[in-house]
């Protein structure tokens, strides 16, 4: 029987979400302390190994920016079978966020809003965690994702993305350009081919021989993400995450007046989920072979993973279902998979 379910309903579906993902928090940042026993419980088993990006992946599936905001549990998510973390979002300049509350879950949709804003402690401050966890034997592949802060004017951003890069990509197994956040102003303006090009060249020349991928949004028409693919690929840039949050409200089962009461913000989780597809299949058909293409959002199941390879992702990540499903749903995830007895493609 699984447990983590009922002690949702118990005690965290009645505590405000971002206290109870702060609680949860510090007890994943104490999994390796507990020895090896929670990375045995809980390792992908070796055949669900993946190649992507030039880095071994020690499974498709991988946890999305936005969870561990800091770098401070980079080894616990990786203990508990995540087969890359990525980090952050990191800005240059360390930011408090959006005022609080900002985050609200949509339980009957197994959704989650959020307007976090991009709450962190900066790239300088994370650089020596993620530094630290990299060297640790017993790690996951560490994707970095990089931001605009707020303080930054838009014609400024430039600098922060290469700001940021500069520092992080050395210690980065890959490094994400988030330029599709709904929460900081100007952002996702960012997204237009004039002004992604100078700062995709500009953050690829900062990166180095470090992978660089930009994260798109979903709320984008079909030529718009042709050309960014487009972009990405003359650029020489290694891949696109595919997607970030929605600022649509389509479909969903809550009543009205409770969603107008959240207020603004992503839409995360399952009603995320035919969106996400329909865009990772528009950038399979337009992308050369080989390009990596990390498929996420409205992942909940092993199922829904292989969905998403066979329909061409070289990788999934998953988020809000995290919190709906609790520590141990990595570890059915990649359970499932090798029990379906996926493989990765051998010219993968």
């Amino acid at each position: 029987m699984r447990l983590y379910p009922h002690l949702f309903n118990l005690v965290f579906k009645r505590m405000d979400p971002e206290r109870a993902h702060h609680l949860a928090f510090r007890v994943i940042q104490a999994a390796p302390l507990l020895g090896g026993v929670v990375r045995r419980v809980c390792a992908p088993d070796p055949s669900l190994r993946v190649s992507a990006l030039g880095i071994d992946f020690p499974s498709p599936f991988g946890l999305a920016a936005g969870f561990d905001k800091n770098g401070t549990a980079i080894l616990g998510l990786g203990a508990l079978g995540f087969g890359h973390v990525e980090v952050g979002t990191l800005t240059r300049h360390a930011q408090p966020g959006n005022p609080k509350p900002r985050m609200f879950r949509l339980i009957g949709d197994r959704g989650l809003i959020n307007r976090m804003g991009f709450n962190n402690g900066g790239s300088a401050a994370a650089l020596p965690r993620v530094e630290k966890a990299r060297l640790s034997r017993n790690r996951p592949v560490i994707g970095v994702n990089i931001g605009k802060s707020r303080v930054t004017e838009v014609e400024n951003a430039t600098q922060d993305y290469v700001w940021s890069a500069e520092r992080l990509a050395p210690v980065a197994d890959y490094l994400a350009v988030n330029v599709s956040s709904p929460n900081t102003p100007g952002l996702r303006g960012l997204q237009e081919l004039e002004s992604l090009e100078p700062l995709l060249a500009a953050v690829r020349d900062a990166s180095g021989t470090t992978p660089l991928l930009v994260k798109i949004a979903p709320d984008m028409g079909d030529e718009q993400i042709d050309g960014i693919v487009a972009l990405a690929v003359r650029l020489g840039l290694d891949g696109i995450i595919a997607t970030n949050t929605t600022v649509s409200r389509e479909g969903l089962t809550a009543a009205d007046a409770d969603v107008e009461r959240m207020g603004a913000g992503g839409l995360s989780g399952e009603p995320l989920k035919d969106r996400s597809q329909e865009v990772l299949r528009r950038i399979v058909a337009t992308a050369p072979e080989g390009f990596c293409i990390i498929s996420v959002g409205g992942v909940s199941t092993a199922e829904d993973v292989v969905e998403r390879l066979r329909a061409g992702a070289t990788l999934v990540q998953g988020y809000t279902a995290f919190i709906y499903e609790g520590p141990l749903w990595v570890r059915r995830i990649n359970r499932d998979l090798q029990r379906m007895g996926w493989r990765a493609p051998a010219t993968a």
